[in-house]
């Protein structure tokens, strides 16, 4: 189910669908601590830097913590031309969806 706020769409990640570009936009810690198994991680603050890494050809889903800073960064990549939506609940509806998680440390995966 999409929502949209203007020119802002947005999608709950138990709505998210399968396969798609996942990108997490939370910080280093954050993502250690435990992330979508397939999401791929470039901290908000380096989007500017690493907009090269992120798909010009298909929708991008943004995702951090609660849907602050994810709401924040597709609206940033909307305006450079790119088809972004936010993961308006975050890893923290992710987590509470028992959606699957990884850790980088070895510890069972939590949301920081």
């Amino acid at each position: 189910m999409f929502h949209s706020d203007d020119a802002n769409p947005s999608v709950m990640s138990t709505d998210l669908p399968a396969g798609v570009f996942l990108l997490d936009v939370r910080e280093d810690d954050e993502w250690a601590a435990g992330h979508a198994p397939d999401a791929v991680h470039i901290p908000v603050g380096t989007l500017a830097e690493r907009a090269a890494e992120i798909p010009q050809d298909r929708e991008v889903y943004v995702i951090c913590r609660s849907g602050t800073r994810s709401a924040y960064a597709a609206q940033a990549l909307t305006a450079a031309g790119l088809n972004a939506v936010n993961v308006a609940d975050g890893m923290t509806g992710w987590a509470v969806a028992g959606r699957p998680m990884v850790s980088e440390t070895g510890a069972d995966p939590y949301v920081a």
